[in-house]
């Protein structure tokens, strides 16, 4: 009952009051904006640990996601729900077939899949190639996420070093110019498109980095 009901709504109203206190700056490149107002498919990369700083800004990018059927999992769907995303249900040990189909539903109603590329258990900044097989299957265009806050409560004992920014917190995130959807003929896994994505990651987490090294009170 508590669980279920009740925690949801703590963790959603704790989340939205603190997030409103947040100085949020997003970059984006012209042809992100120009897919987003098309409501054109993209998939949106981020490395594990940004969860918490990008679900201030779901409902924007119509985001469309993959919550796991555990209980946790439950209470994300929830929460993220209430914020204005679209959520799959499975893992890639539970229902990960049923939930993929799922997820390419939402996207084809018009959301733009969110993917945390490290996962779902690292090893941490390590592209994997499941955002790849995603981008052949909706042909969509892949945006790099780097997240960067000035002030954060840090979890050093979760495995993917996950972070909250504090009250007042300036949030910066950048996109990247996108990687051109994968094509059939290509394969996802292919070591050279992991190392490509890769590299926009860190180097667009660099950039915003240096906005608020840059923009200092």
């Amino acid at each position: 009952m508590f669980r279920k009901y009740i925690l949801p709504i703590i963790v959603f109203v704790f989340y939205r009051t603190l997030s409103w206190t947040w100085r949020v700056r997003l970059f984006e490149p012209e042809s992100l904006k120009k897919s987003l107002e098309n409501k054109n498919p993209v998939v949106l990369a981020h490395w594990h640990g940004d969860e918490l700083a990008l679900l201030s800004i779901v409902k924007r990018y119509r985001i469309a996601t993959i919550a796991s059927q555990s209980k946790d999992g439950e209470l994300m769907a929830t929460v993220l729900k209430w914020m204005g995303a679209k959520t799959s249900r499975g893992s890639s040990s539970r229902g990960s077939v049923q939930a993929l189909k799922g997820l390419l539903r939402l996207v084809k109603d018009g959301g733009n899949c969110s993917f945390a590329v490290d996962g779902p258990k690292g090893p941490l900044h390590k592209v994997k190639p499941g955002v790849f097989e995603l981008s052949r299957m909706i042909h969509g265009p892949i945006y790099a996420a780097g997240v960067y806050v000035d002030r954060a409560i840090y979890f050093p004992r979760s495995w993917n070093k996950t972070f909250l920014p504090k009250p007042f917190a300036k949030v910066t995130i950048v996109w990247s110019e996108c990687l051109p959807p994968v094509t059939k003929e290509q394969d996802p896994r292919n070591p050279d498109l992991a190392l490509e994505l890769e590299s926009l990651l860190h180097q667009t987490r660099q950039q915003a980095v240096n906005f608020i090294a840059d923009n200092k009170a």
